[in-house]
């Protein structure tokens, strides 16, 4: 039986936190669980697209949106399954095992992890997963993992700046269920701007777009200084 997942990953100028990512990925390739790795760009110009090539992904490219970037990316895959993350997750070691185990029960997604010291980021992390399990309501940088034609039957990404994720989760049939296995990512905005400050902004960004705010209104307040990525 051939490997049933296509990896997918939206990235802009990733170069420093995509060979990390990518490594994460070997041992699902060892386990036959990979059949591809996809990498969506949006318009670097650093060497993400160099290095994408270099460990054998694939490459598609096209504007800055990441909503617009995962649905050219899905698009080109030819798995029977799909798996997004960001570029700068890091898989947590044992997970294709446990992905292998789980796969049956649907939707999945990853514990989040920040990598960064702190209980700050303990509490942060907490939430997210408190959040997956109670609202069913997973963030991309928790990794996604779902069948082909389910993704096709919710509609797929939106072409939107923000909020793709949450979306793509909510026309869903099935919930998305978490597993253990964590997704280590990077903690930057938190530490920049305060773990608690920046969490409560998510927070109501959230709020603000199940309430029917615009993804293009809320992605001024998420970042007004580049695209969120």
């Amino acid at each position: 039986m051939s490997a049933p997942i296509s990896i997918v990953i939206p990235t802009l100028n990733s170069a420093c936190s995509l060979p990390a990512t990518l490594l994460s990925l070997m041992e699902g390739l060892d386990a036959g669980l990979i059949c591809e790795v996809v990498v969506t760009d949006g318009g670097s110009n650093d060497a993400t697209q160099v290095i994408a090539e270099a460990w054998g992904a694939e490459v598609i490219a096209g504007a800055t949106s990441r909503g617009g970037q995962l649905r050219r990316g899905v698009a080109a895959s030819r798995g029977e399954w799909v798996m997004v993350l960001h570029s700068d997750t890091i898989l947590q070691d044992g997970w294709a095992r446990e992905v292998q185990k789980r796969m049956h029960e649907g939707p999945l997604c990853f514990s989040l992890a920040f990598r960064a010291p702190g209980i700050a980021a303990t509490l942060v992390a907490a939430w997210a997963n408190l959040r997956t399990d109670v609202l069913r309501l997973p963030f991309g940088d928790q990794g996604l993992l779902l069948r082909h034609k389910d993704y096709d039957a919710a509609g797929g990404y939106l072409d939107q700046p923000l909020m793709e994720d949450v979306a793509l989760v909510c026309a869903l049939a099935q919930r998305v269920r978490r597993i253990r296995a964590q997704a280590f990512t990077g903690a930057k905005k938190y530490q920049q701007q305060g773990w608690m400050r920046r969490g409560a902004k998510n927070l109501i960004l959230l709020m603000r777009y199940l309430a029917g705010a615009k993804p293009e209104d809320l992605v001024r307040a998420y970042q007004p200084s580049e695209p969120p990525n």
